[in-house]
């Protein structure tokens, strides 16, 4: 679609753009191609997200064998191509969400001007700031005990945190791990109480208080094991290990939208319940950016089809189809 500008220029308003290009981003792509709505994802400066940093994917649904997660990324992309999405390998720096058509400005070219926009840009694990750690992410480093866990059989593993989350991931890796060390910064644990005990109650884990991971080892580009510094007394001690579990909190990709949409107390963008509509209309919401609890693919690929599928509705609402 194309229109006119007070300049008397013509631009071209694109139906919809996605923004990511994950799993939930793909299955938004799927699901608008298939509408016929010729979707553009901007791909992002990781494309593919946060599945491509994990090595092999056992809990997809449809896949009797492991799949690598760069391998299964590169078919939903495929699929979504087939049906006609396109791709634009690039970063949104901005958008004004205050106009109609939403302007989009790009790192490279542009800006673009689209009907609806569906925010899939993901979350990305908080890291420790170490070096190397970045190039280990699925060598031994994970920010996600469900998706690889299962790598872990008989093997020693270490979670970084106190909440929640880190007593989450710890019970869950001992269905794997032979012992499984938890490493936090304080006597205590922030975790709730009932987490706490339970996690406190497994004979495999091991609590190590007081304690920072201030280097992360390898062999042959694998984690072999951390440099841990009592926070206390700046003691340093090392500890072997065949897996690095970080549960030290996500950071939703949000920073180009620079708080133009309502988000929760940790950053998540919020949406109407029910719907992935966000407060502002023809804005919809996808995956991790929207999901602080879950982050899995299966139900970031959920989320994206929703949001595909409110997409459309709101175009057919509006006869901007």
């Amino acid at each position: 679609m194309t229109e006119g500008t007070s300049g008397g220029a013509v631009r071209q308003v694109l139906p919809v753009v996605i923004v990511g290009s994950g799993i939930s981003g793909l299955s938004a792509a799927v699901y608008a191609a298939r509408a016929q709505l010729a979707p553009l994802v901007i791909e992002g400066s990781e494309p593919g997200g946060q599945l491509t940093l994990t090595s092999e994917v056992e809990n997809y649904p449809g896949f009797e064998d492991p799949i690598l997660g760069v391998d299964l990324v590169e078919r939903m992309k495929k699929q979504a191509a087939r049906f006609g999405a396109r791709y634009r390998s690039d970063d949104v720096v901005g958008v004004d969400l205050s106009v109609r058509p939403f302007a989009i400005t790009l790192g490279r070219g542009g800006p673009l001007y689209a009907h609806t926009l569906i925010v899939a840009s993901g979350a990305r694990a908080r890291l420790l700031g170490l070096p190397g750690e970045s190039e280990l992410f699925g060598r031994g480093l994970s920010s996600c005990a469900t998706c690889d866990g299962a790598f872990f059989r008989d093997r020693v593993v270490a979670v970084v945190g106190g909440g929640d989350s880190a007593m989450e991931e710890a019970m869950f890796l001992t269905r794997y791990a032979k012992k499984v060390y938890v490493v936090h910064r304080r006597r205590e644990l922030r975790a709730s109480r009932i987490l706490a005990d339970r996690a406190q109650s497994k004979p495999e884990i091991e609590f190590v208080w007081n304690a920072a991971v201030t280097a992360i080892h390898q062999d042959q580009s694998m984690v072999s094991g951390v440099t841990l510094t009592d926070v206390e007394t700046h003691e340093t001690r090392e500890l072997p290990l065949d897996g690095l579990f970080l549960a030290i909190g996500h950071v939703p990709n949000t920073e180009w939208l620079k708080g133009q949409l309502p988000t929760d107390e940790h950053g998540y963008l919020v949406s109407h319940p029910g719907t992935s509509e966000t407060a502002i209309p023809g804005v919809f919401v996808a995956g991790d950016v929207a999901d602080p609890l879950y982050q899995q693919a299966v139900t970031a690929a959920g989320t994206g089809c929703i949001a595909a599928l409110d997409a459309e509705e709101y175009l057919a609402e509006h006869n901007l189809g």
